[in-house]
């Protein structure tokens, strides 16, 4: 194995010749992101030597199917761990909601950066500005590819149609634009933010409306487990309310086998040392549905203060060895609890038959 060279930076001595090399997809979402994570390490290594590589993805290739149809849980991940698992790329830079719950053997999350707003937008077709789903015509279109999007808006806003719209950012503001197909579409507020394009926005959806996906808002940075030197060099990137926020999400996830292909939605935030965790599960139609809200206190204990997180441990994929592991391990229960809880009134009924009915289609 390649001896890495962060006993130097350990030591404020940052001489490193070798490049490291950061993994991102080719859209110009996924670059944005990138470059401002490597300009982030650049602040803290000044001296450090970092080259970008861009590669496709199963999901960049794929853009006439809906991305619950074509039933991959790592879609915009599994070329880029290739090239990890390869030694090609020293770590990767991802939208955390684009990583599946367990990740492949020998890899883990040594980043989750602070969460940008988590919540989802809606951009107007240009002869709609100054409307908002409420107050749209009956029977406009809305593009969305996310199931989970749609079953909680075919609820809220029976008065409206949606369908699928694929493609990068990019892709699915032109085909809104330049066509009469939708009369809105509905994306990331963090990604359109990234993008600068806070302008197109004309409604935020609180909780009520659309509660958001795991992980949503929050980039990550995936690393080879066994490089504890490049594990440490990105530690660093962690934001703690993000990481035990994130780390809830995915262990009530995980605990219900969600992924792309069922609807599953959260909203999480901490007040008080307290980390509340709401959780929801949909029919397809979100005629049917279960949501529940719990918390745990995330205050770190007396014992736990000075306390050496293992860090080989990961908890639903992350290794954050500088945050109070019993914090960890709170919000990580909270996940399961909360999962638990909606299983326990039906919750593994609502999301099977959302699978079959949405493999049927």
């Amino acid at each position: 194995m390649e001896q890495g060279p962060y006993k130097y930076i350990r030591d404020g001595n940052c001489k490193v010749s070798r490049v490291f090399r950061i993994g991102t997809r080719k859209s110009q979402l996924a670059r944005i992101q990138t470059d401002s994570v490597a300009e982030k390490l650049k602040e803290l290594y000044p001296e450090l030597k970092l080259e970008i590589v861009g590669m496709s993805t199963l999901g960049d290739k794929i853009l006439d199917t809906a991305l619950s149809k074509i039933g991959e849980k790592s879609l915009f991940t599994k070329e880029l761990e290739n090239a990890l698992e390869r030694n090609e790329v020293d770590l990767v830079v991802h939208s955390l909601k684009d990583l599946p719950t367990t990740l492949p053997a020998g890899f883990t999350i040594g980043a989750v950066l602070k969460r940008e707003n988590p919540h989802d937008a809606v951009v107007l077709h240009p002869k709609h500005v100054g409307k908002t789903l409420d107050t749209l015509p009956d029977s406009s279109v809305i593009g969305t590819s996310s199931l989970r999007r749609a079953a909680q808006l075919k609820k809220r806003f029976p008065h409206l149609e949606f369908k699928d719209i694929r493609g990068n950012l990019n892709t699915r503001l032109k085909k809104l634009d330049e066509k009469e197909d939708y009369a809105a579409i509905i994306l990331a507020a963090a990604g359109l933010g990234r993008m600068g394009w806070d302008d197109r926005i004309s409604q935020i959806l609180g909780p009520e409306d659309c509660m958001y996906a795991v992980g949503q808002g929050a980039l990550a940075v995936e690393v080879r487990a066994r490089d504890l030197d490049i594990l440490e060099m990105v530690s660093v990137l962690h934001h703690p309310e993000t990481v035990l926020r994130c780390i809830t999400e995915r262990a009530f996830l995980r605990c219900l086998e969600g992924g792309c292909s069922v609807p599953v939605a959260v909203n999480t935030e901490v007040k008080d040392s307290q980390l509340y965790l709401t959780g929801a599960v949909y029919s397809l139609d979100g005629s049917d549905s279960l949501k529940e809200t719990m918390q745990t206190s995330i205050a770190a204990d007396d014992k736990s203060v000075d306390e050496e997180v293992d860090e080989r441990v990961q908890r639903v994929g992350v290794t954050a060895s500088k945050i109070c592991g019993g914090a960890q391990d709170r919000a990580e229960r909270l996940g399961i609890n909360l999962a638990n809880l909606l299983l326990s009134k039906g919750a593994k009924e609502i999301l099977t038959v959302a699978r079959q009915l949405n493999d049927a289609r």
